[in-house]
């Protein structure tokens, strides 16, 4: 990849080069190279954050300063921070939830940060062990442009008390809200309103195992994989909104009530009975065929069982989304057959049996559905058209690609963290350089439309 370097910025680089090199501590794990942001001399939307000697941990959030660099400007804000994600925490490049605050740092306040609307909750994704950087923004970008609504991203350089931490995506959190999920507040006089639940692990709040069920942040499904009744299902549902902590007795059955009656019509034999399908008076039916149809063109090895969202507006039916966690699709996971450009990616549970956390009977029995089979496929034919064509997507990956080479960032960060070359958990293509990485990410992708095409268009 062509590199555009100014002499100041060659003589920092060989600098930060000769000091990783003499460095006692393995290169994957090493620590952070301390670079002034002023000497880097880049424009590039960059963040700066101060913990004033505070370390970020898991919980509690930690008091610090942040300042936000772009278009010339620079903005300030009081933030709460901490570590996020499940598995990443155990990456050395840590992710980062944050909360902007007031002066005082008393209470939470709404902010615009990167030109999005304002909020108070932000995380910051530290791409790892996806090395083309990318995935999860490309998905991010790609769904949106399909109409399905996911969160808003941007690129940022990090800098965490004056250390670089490399490139980072800044991403709205998923929760409650006219410009994210668009859903009426759940009135706490009210047993109705407007929910979202999330299939995933069901650790939380007080949590201390990944397998812990605790039905205060959580419910089981009444029905186990295969679309039996089951005391003990696999499947959980974690109260995303409202929050655990605030939700009433009343509110959860609700919730539960909304999900039973739902998998209840598809676990019955006439499911799919005429041209009208009972499921379609619980399911908003587009929502569940562009979550599908995101999934399987990433064949995220997560999808469908893990951060898996579902929102309900109080007077509207159940919907899909947003989307989340795409780090290790596109062919960048080594286990259950996720480095295969070809097979179902609903159909996990018959590849990996042996996992804990298995994807719901719904998309078994949906795809058991000529109803939702010819909306899939009409779909699919559509969106290959231009929005989900090889070429659109190719387009936007050169656009990130092109807009990050130019910037230096792609070669700042891996400076930082030099693991191009290198096995991180748990990829299933090692590339030699960047551009490697690239090239395999849009090889597979071609491979995987082509797999496709021949399959949901023929559905």
């Amino acid at each position: 990849m062509n590199y555009s370097f100014n002499i100041k910025k060659i003589l920092l680089l060989i600098i930060i080069l000769f000091q990783s090199s003499c460095s006692k501590q393995d290169s994957i794990d090493g620590e952070l190279i301390t670079v002034e942001l002023e000497e880097l001399n880049i424009d590039f939307p960059t963040m700066k954050i101060n913990t004033n000697g505070r370390e970020i941990v898991d919980e509690p959030k930690v008091m610090a300063d942040l300042s936000v660099i772009e278009n010339n400007n620079q903005s300030n804000f009081k933030i709460g921070i901490e570590i996020r994600g499940s598995s990443s925490q155990s990456f050395p490049k840590k992710s980062y939830g944050f909360e902007t605050k007031n002066s005082s740092y008393t209470q939470d306040k709404d902010y615009s940060i990167g030109g999005f609307p304002s909020e108070e909750d932000w995380i910051l994704y530290g791409p790892y062990t996806d090395k083309s950087l990318i995935r999860n923004k490309l998905v991010f970008d790609l769904s949106n442009s399909i109409g399905f609504k996911a969160s808003n991203t941007k690129f940022y350089n990090l800098f965490i008390n004056d250390r670089n931490n490399g490139l980072y995506i800044l991403m709205e959190k998923i929760k409650r809200d006219v410009n994210r999920v668009n859903i009426s507040p759940f009135d706490q006089n009210s047993d109705e309103g407007g929910f979202i639940v999330k299939i995933d692990k069901p650790t939380g709040e007080g949590a201390s195992c990944n397998t812990c069920y605790n039905e205060s942040f959580s419910f089981r499904s009444n029905y186990d994989t295969k679309g039996s009744i089951s005391d003990e299902s696999e499947i959980y549902f974690i109260y995303h909104y409202p929050k655990p902590i605030e939700i009433n007795e009343n509110q959860k059955k609700y919730i539960i009530s909304t999900i039973n009656n739902f998998e209840t019509i598809l676990a019955e034999d006439n499911f799919d009975f005429s041209e009208n399908p009972n499921y379609l008076n619980f399911i908003d039916i587009d929502s569940f065929v562009d979550f599908f149809i995101i999934n399987e063109l990433t064949k995220n090895i997560d999808g469908y069982r893990l951060s898996t969202f579902l929102h309900k507006d109080s007077s509207g039916k159940l919907k899909m989304g947003p989307i989340w966690d795409f780090n290790l699709a596109f062919g960048n996971a080594n286990y259950c057959q996720g480095n295969k450009a070809t097979g179902w990616g609903y159909k996990f549970n018959s590849i990996c049996s042996g996992d804990v956390w298995q994807v719901p009977f719904w998309w078994d029995r949906l795809m058991e559905s000529e109803y939702f089979k010819n909306k899939l496929k009409n779909r699919w034919v559509e969106l290959r058209q231009v929005k989900l064509s090889n070429i659109t997507i190719n387009n936007l990956i050169d656009s990130h690609v092109k807009y990050l080479s130019n910037n230096d960032v792609i070669n700042e960060n891996f400076i930082n963290w030099p693991i191009i070359g290198k096995w991180i958990w748990p990829n299933s293509f090692i590339g030699n350089t960047h551009d490697e990485e690239i090239t395999y990410l849009k090889q597979w992708i071609d491979r995987r439309l082509n797999w496709l095409d021949q399959h949901m268009g023929f559905l």
